[in-house]
């Protein structure tokens, strides 16, 4: 699905201000630009802490934005990423002050949608040829995360996250330590 809407001939920006992670994550990777909030943006793609591969297509996102160390950093390590390392990284376009982020990505989403939308769309096609994985990469990914996620050790892993509480506000908050304090199983 997401692979869908970076294909999508139509331009979309991502205004990042609190937390995004796993499909979050890859949600706003599959946009064709990202901001994000300074003071309270946060990132993460914690899926392999689990025993999985991110199956939303956040492991060719990364890798292609990144490069392949900190592709490899990202994912493996399960941290979590604040505003200005990920702008460093390549995750995001650029990390700006809370307060300017709307004004700056409303007038840069205003002037865009001044300029021919037939002009854009073969900018993003040839972009897209050169950039983005094709839909085959996307769907082995996929395919691994739910092949995985089914498998008896991921599925403990997962229960052994929840049981730590995994869902909770305060894990949230604190989830790159909670998914490092877990053993696997």
């Amino acid at each position: 699905m997401f692979r869908y809407l970076s294909a999508s001939p139509l331009i979309s920006i991502a205004q990042i201000e609190g937390r995004v992670r796993a499909a979050g994550s890859e949600f706003v990777l599959a946009c064709d630009m990202r901001f994000a909030a300074r003071e309270s943006a946060i990132f993460g793609q914690f899926e392999p802490s689990l025993g999985v591969i991110p199956g939303g297509g956040g492991a060719q996102h990364l890798t292609r934005l990144m490069g392949r160390a900190r592709a490899l950093e990202v994912m493996l390590s399960a941290e979590d990423y604040d505003a200005d390392l990920a702008e460093r990284y390549g995750w995001i376009n650029r990390a700006l002050p809370a307060d300017a982020l709307g004004d700056f990505v409303g007038s840069l989403a205003h002037r865009i949608a001044r300029f021919p939308a037939a002009g854009q769309a073969v900018i993003k096609d040839r972009v897209n040829a050169i950039a983005l994985a094709p839909v085959e990469d996307f769907r082995l990914d996929s395919d691994l995360f739910g092949e995985g996620v089914r498998s008896p050790a991921v599925q403990r892993q997962i229960g052994a996250a929840v049981e730590h509480g995994l869902q909770t506000r305060e894990a949230e908050m604190d989830l790159a330590r909670l998914l490092g304090d877990l053993t696997a199983r």
